[in-house]
């Protein structure tokens, strides 16, 4: 019998569900006699053995739903070898369990932190195969991953929301997009709502590029203006800092965002009266889009049939319109940056779009 764990770790987001039903349906395709272990709450169940044996059923219906069916929790890589309260080692406790359930491969569907989780099991000697999950589409070896889509659709519906009462009240509107440390959500959200201003973590602003490109907006008329603005977006006083001294402002800073200091600036700079709108998790929520539903159908399938063909220690990846595995020795610990020169942002630019430098 082959013997599947699977796991999904981290942050929820859209299409999770979908990727371990392409899994599962390759696996149950195979004519092979196959049983699928489900570890609750991500790599939590793995260390201490709360899981369930799953059924064909359970990945019937489950395309289109969003969230997990297996429950996910955040197990920081940074604290995996640090002993857990009762003093056990968490990396051996999963070990354990994993051995003790005989199982051929670990499935696990998760961004960063648990693709290096991933790695770290890989080289204590277990076959584990990854699935790229997060909407901050950061992941180090490939062009997209899952979920990424879902969050464009949903942080650019809120965009242009704003843009009618923004524009009937004659208001700055900053939106305030996730994506952790990098910029591809809100790059990909401020294009396709049409965004005026982009902040990116990878292009610290300046105020006053921002003012002048607002009050230049004010001079030709414009009644209102949009600056999409990503959580992690810095200021270049802010970005000159070292990484202790910018812990430290972040910790005495008065505003609850970067956006809303942002917005007071804006106010004292030119004058005009700003909104802030903050769309948060309902970025990670709801049904996926189709094109998730696709890629994860395909990475699942894919992960399958490497499961079937033994070609263990993968991160199964989307590269120039293909499907292929990538090591998990080549991405654990790489984070996929936007590129301040990449053509993307130079469009932009050319459209008149400003990124505040």
């Amino acid at each position: 019998m082959l013997r599947v764990g699977m796991l999904t770790s981290g942050g929820d987001c859209q299409s999770l569900n979908a990727t371990m039903r392409g899994v599962a349906k390759t696996l149950y395709s195979s004519g092979k006699d196959v049983e699928i272990i489900g570890f609750i709450d991500g790599y939590k169940g793995l260390m201490y053995g709360d899981y369930k044996v799953m059924k064909p059923q359970d990945f019937s219906g489950i395309l289109t739903e969003g969230g997990t069916i297996l429950g996910t929790s955040r197990q920081p890589f940074k604290l995996m070898r640090t002993p857990d309260a009762e003093g056990r080692d968490k990396v051996e406790e999963m070990k354990k369990t994993y051995n003790r359930l005989k199982l051929d491969c670990l499935v696990v569907l998760g961004g960063n932190g648990s693709q290096k989780t991933s790695n770290l099991l890989s080289a204590e000697g277990l076959n584990v195969i990854g699935l790229p999950k997060t909407i901050d589409n950061d992941l180090w070896g490939t062009d997209m991953t899952f979920g990424f889509q879902s969050a464009v659709n949903i942080a650019t519906n809120a965009i242009d929301c704003i843009h009618t009462t923004a524009a009937s009240h004659g208001r700055v509107f900053i939106v305030e997009i996730m994506g952790h440390k990098v910029g591809w959500l809100t790059l990909h959200a401020g294009i396709a709502g049409g965004a005026d201003i982009i902040l990116l973590p990878e292009i610290p602003y300046d105020i006053k590029k921002i003012a002048k490109a607002l009050d230049k907006r004010a001079k030709e008329g414009k009644r209102f203006s949009i600056i999409a603005v990503a959580e992690g977006a810095i200021s270049k006083e802010d970005a000159a800092l070292s990484k202790k001294e910018y812990k430290k402002k972040l910790a005495e800073r008065p505003y609850p965002s970067v956006s809303y200091e942002l917005g007071a600036q804006i106010l004292e700079t030119t004058g005009q009266e700003v909104r802030v709108t903050v769309p948060g998790h309902m970025q990670r929520g709801g049904e996926p889009c189709p094109y998730d539903r696709v890629l994860s159908s395909r990475l699942g399938a894919t992960a399958g049939s490497m499961i079937l063909k033994k070609e263990y220690g993968n991160l199964v990846c989307l590269k120039d319109g293909e499907i292929i595995g990538v090591p998990l020795s080549e991405i654990a610990g790489k984070l996929k940056s936007v590129d301040p020169d990449c053509s993307m942002i130079r469009e932009a630019k050319a459209m008149g779009i400003s990124f505040g430098d």
